[in-house]
């Protein structure tokens, strides 16, 4: 995951795209006590019912971090605005984040705060954190104590206007135009792009009513699945060249490919 600065800046104010659209508030710090010998914890935002009959449900999201971020690859993720227009980008690239053992996670050491909570929560809860004092990133967590996925990259697929206004906000007004493949191509920028923030720290995917994630018809197949080393992670010792960064092979969205990787795995299949 990448590291938290300690200077603060501005914080993200998304753009007011259309009427009615109203960011929620980021600021605020959630205070959680947990129990280790307890049931992973649910947070606030849980309900009962899924939102609709395509939301993927508790189930999905309850398996081992590793194959949880393989299984993120081509499932949809939708946010609803307050007016109600929905964003919608394909999953293409993941980073699986194992917890206590794992000396790149925020949750190294079994270490639980207020900030990381949402990691030791029940899967397909969100943990949003800030970097840089203004940008934000996301993650999913999974089966084991402290594991989350973080979701790196996504392929535009709806909305894609409100998207390149909310992520101009953040540039200069010099700067070029974002082609499609540029609007989410990272994690903070997929956060920029859905509107993600703070707010929505510990909300559970399988039951909110304003974001979630649907199935695909076109998840990849094994061979279009590239596994290479985590981008950003050097301070974790040999951590840092585990192989535990997933991303389609060949899709433009993708932050960063690994051409040395693509062509290893090519020649072993």
């Amino acid at each position: 995951m990448l590291p938290r600065k300690r200077k603060r800046l501005t914080p993200l104010n998304a753009v007011q795209s259309k009427p009615g659209f109203s960011p929620a508030d980021t600021s605020g710090n959630l205070t959680v006590v947990l129990d280790r010998n307890s049931s992973p914890v649910s947070s606030k935002y849980f309900s009962e019912e899924p939102r609709t009959s395509s939301q993927l449900g508790t189930d999905f999201f309850n398996q081992p971090c590793i194959s949880l971020a393989k299984s993120f690859l081509g499932q949809i993720l939708v946010h609803k605005l307050p007016d109600g227009t929905e964003l919608r980008g394909r999953i293409v690239e993941t980073e699986a984040y194992l917890g206590g053992e794992d000396a790149a996670s925020h949750s190294k050491g079994g270490k639980q705060t207020s900030r990381n909570a949402a990691m030791f929560m029940k899967p397909g809860t969100l943990y949003v954190y800030q970097i840089y004092g203004i940008y934000f990133c996301m993650n999913v967590s999974s089966q084991g104590e402290g594991a989350a996925v973080l979701l790196r990259s996504l392929e535009p697929l709806q909305g894609l206007d409100t998207m390149r206004q909310l992520r101009s906000a953040q540039r200069k007004g010099s700067a070029k135009p974002l082609k499609d493949w540029q609007l989410c191509n990272g994690p903070s920028k997929l956060c920029q792009a859905l509107a993600i923030n703070k707010s929505f720290d510990q909300k559970d995917l399988a039951h909110d009513t304003a974001v979630w994630m649907e199935p695909s018809s076109e998840a990849p197949g094994e061979q279009a699945l590239v596994t290479a080393a985590r981008i950003g992670v050097s301070y974790g010792g040999e951590w840092a060249q585990k192989p535990l960064r997933f991303y389609i092979r060949g899709n433009k969205c993708v932050s960063v490919v690994d051409k040395k990787v693509e062509r290893e795995q090519a020649t072993a299949e």
